[in-house]
């Protein structure tokens, strides 16, 4: 367990505007909470799905995933051909199973990515309205990192619940 403060005790992270240094602590927490709870497993347990929940393999990629997809909505930009096959190939992350280190490799990438972005965004675009997805639903560049903070925070909680949940069945408890 990591002694330092979380995220959003150590101060401001350089660059990113006030309003959005909770989106950026949270993505920071979110990324930290995934490092920490994968720490020891195996890819067998990476893939498990006790009680057929969803495996921790699925949430990681999904973050990487998400996040890049919904910080580009951020940035008023559609989808491209790349971003959507990844999304569809997340239906089949049990039959690929990639790995813990190629997964956690593209959250931190994503996650870093997510910082850059935060970094670029001035306080005077948060407003602007964009449109999500096929449907174009309307939102804001604020709604779209806000909602990729949490959504990151919703992911990373499953992640850290599962992984206590096979640490306690291999400890027979």
């Amino acid at each position: 367990m990591s002694t330092q403060p979380e995220p959003w005790l150590r101060g401001p992270l350089p660059g990113i505007v006030p309003v959005l240094q909770p989106a950026a602590h949270a993505l920071v927490l979110a990324l930290e909470d995934v490092e920490h709870a994968l720490e020891g497993l195996s890819e067998d347990d990476f893939w498990q799905q006790p009680g057929g929940i969803t495996p921790l393999g699925f949430h990681v990629v999904h973050l990487a995933g998400a996040t890049d997809r919904l910080l580009t909505y951020a940035r008023g930009e559609a989808l491209s051909g790349e971003q959507k096959t990844a999304a569809g190939a997340e239906r089949e992350l049990t039959k690929t199973r990639p790995t813990i280190a190629a997964t956690l490799e593209a959250w931190r990438t994503g996650v870093a990515r997510a910082m850059a972005q935060l970094r670029a965004t001035s306080e005077s675009d948060l407003a602007k309205p964009i449109a999500i997805g096929r449907a174009q639903l309307p939102s804001t560049v604020i709604g779209a990192i806000f909602h990729a903070a949490e959504h990151a925070a919703r992911h990373a909680g499953q992640v850290v619940t599962t992984a206590k949940l096979l640490r306690g069945r291999a400890a027979g408890v």
